[in-house]
């Protein structure tokens, strides 16, 4: 079992900056991918960043490269997402999760896709004003 922990959330205006921060507990954390997906009211969820277990590699959706940056402090079992130049279409409940075993490196071709994650956070709201 892993328990995900997700702070941080809040509101801020357009072209503000807030960082998303999601500690974790119950296994090995330094080992696995860890990501961020995000779900708006009436969308579905999806993929915003991932990081792999060393930290040194990233994967981002389009919609977010170049303003929100994923990082990961393995000593604190803790991964981050900073995002800024926020915009109203960023508003959304953001989940942290660990990947599957399957999907234990950036190159697996699912890795954008819930279907790769195993374990979820409660969620954190992200609410951007105009």
């Amino acid at each position: 079992q892993v328990q995900l922990v997700e702070s941080g959330g809040g509101l801020v205006q357009a072209g503000g900056s807030l960082r998303l921060s999601c500690a974790a507990s119950g296994r090995t954390f330094s080992t696995y991918v860890m990501g961020w997906f995000r779900q708006a009211p009436g969308k579905e969820r999806e993929f915003v960043a991932a990081i792999s277990w060393s930290g040194i590699t990233t994967y981002y959706a389009d919609s977010v490269k170049g303003r929100f940056t994923i990082s990961r402090d393995n000593a604190k079992t803790t991964v981050y997402l900073r995002m800024n130049t926020l915009k109203p279409e960023d508003t959304a409940v953001y989940y942290c999760a660990t990947s599957k075993p399957q999907c234990a490196r950036l190159d697996c071709s699912d890795i954008n896709r819930i279907q790769a994650w195993e374990y979820w956070g409660q969620g954190a709201q992200v609410t951007v004003s105009s």
